[in-house]
C-alpha cells in the first residue's frame, strides 16, 4: 500500500527539495486530490503515508519541523453516501455463517475474527504460544499479510485481547484436532517442514493464504447461510458494534481493536452510538436525588 502511494500519488512533490516543502504546499496537495473527487478514507490513507515520510526526515535530521502537523485535514461533507456505510452481522447471521462453514479449522477461525475483533492478518499470523488459556486471552504481537510476517505498525496494535470462555473452548478443542492431524501427516523425509507453530495453517503446514481462505471458505459460508457477500474485515466491525450496543466502555473497545486513540475509534463507530440514552439520564437522575426516585 505504502509502495503504491509513493509511486501514484506524490508525482507532483518529486521535484521538491524536502526542505522547502510548507504547511501551504501540503494543504494545496490535499485540495488538489479533493478537487479530483478521491474517496476521503483514500486521501486520509495517503496523508498518512506523506506523514510518515516527513517523520522519518525530521528523525534523520533532513529537516527541522514536519509541515503535515498543522495542515488541516480533510473533512467529510455533503450527505453521507448510504453505500460507504460499515457492513455488519446480526447474532442471527453469526450463528448461521458458524453453522454453515463445515470445517472445524474454518469455523474456529471465523469464531476468533468475531469474538475478538482482531484483524485478518493477525489472525492468521497468530501462534499457539501466543494464546494464555489460563488468563483466557491472546496477545497480538504480529501479523501475516502478502505472503510475509509482520510486526504490528503501531504499538498500540500490539495488544491483549480478552477470550470469552466459548471461543477459549473453541480453541483449545481445535488445538487437539490440528495436533492429532499433525502426527497422522507423512511427509517425506527429505523435505523439512518449517514448525510455524500457527493456530490456522494450510494442510502442508503453511501460512493460509487470505485470498483463499477468502474464496474458498469465506464466501460459500455466506452464501450458504442465505447472507449477502460482505468483507470479512466486517467480522471485526461486528465485533465492535456488539461491544458498543452493550454499552462497553470506549477506551475499552479501543484497547481490544488496536486503534491508536478513542478519537479514532469514535470516528469509525460514532453513527453505531445511539443518540438518546434515557437509563443514563436515570443514573444521574439517581446519583444527584437519591436511588430508586427515577422511574424507568
Amino acid at each position: 500500500m505504502y509502495q503504491g502511494h509513493l509511486k501514484n500519488h506524490f508525482s507532483e512533490l518529486d521535484s521538491w527539495k524536502i526542505n522547502l516543502i510548507t504547511t501551504a504546499n501540503i494543504e494545496k496537495f490535499i485540495t488538489a486530490r479533493q478537487g479530483e473527487n478521491m474517496a476521503l478514507a483514500s486521501l486520509r490513507k495517503i496523508i498518512v503515508t506523506l506523514n510518515q515520510v516527513m517523520k522519518y526526515a525530521v528523525r534523520n535530521r533532513l529537516i527541522d519541523y514536519n509541515p503535515v502537523i498543522d495542515a488541516e485535514r480533510p473533512e467529510a461533507t455533503g450527505k453521507v453516501d448510504e453505500s460507504s456505510e460499515i457492513s455488519i452481522l446480526t447474532p442471527e447471521q453469526i450463528r448461521a455463517l458458524l453453522e454453515a462453514e463445515p470445517n472445524q479449522k474454518y469455523k474456529t477461525l471465523f469464531l476468533t475474527a468475531i469474538m475478538t475483533g482482531a484483524r485478518q492478518g493477525e489472525i492468521l499470523g497468530l501462534k499457539w504460544s501466543d494464546i494464555n488459556f489460563a488468563s483466557k486471552q491472546i496477545n497480538i504481537k504480529r501479523t501475516f499479510n502478502h505472503g510475509r510476517f509482520f510486526e504490528p505498525k503501531t504499538r498500540q496494535s500490539i495488544r491483549n485481547i480478552d477470550l470469552s470462555p466459548m471461543l477459549v473452548r473453541e480453541l483449545a478443542a481445535w488445538k487437539l484436532i490440528s495436533a492429532n492431524q499433525k502426527e497422522d501427516t507423512i511427509f517425506p523425509s527429505e523435505i523439512v517442514k518449517p514448525k510455524l507453530d500457527l493456530v490456522f495453517q494450510s494442510e502442508t503446514g503453511t501460512p493460509i493464504a487470505c485470498v483463499n481462505m477468502v474464496r474458498r471458505h469465506y464466501a460459500p459460508a455466506l452464501k450458504k447461510a442465505g447472507i449477502p457477500h460482505i468483507k470479512f474485515h466486517a467480522l471485526r466491525h461486528t465485533y465492535a458494534s456488539l461491544l458498543i450496543e452493550q454499552k462497553e466502555n470506549i477506551k475499552y473497545i479501543q484497547n481490544q481493536l488496536g486503534h491508536s486513540s478513542p478519537n479514532v475509534t469514535l470516528s469509525v463507530y460514532a453513527h453505531l452510538m445511539k443518540g438518546e440514552n434515557q437509563e443514563a439520564a436515570c443514573r444521574l437522575e439517581d446519583n444527584i436525588f437519591g436511588k430508586h426516585i427515577c422511574i424507568k
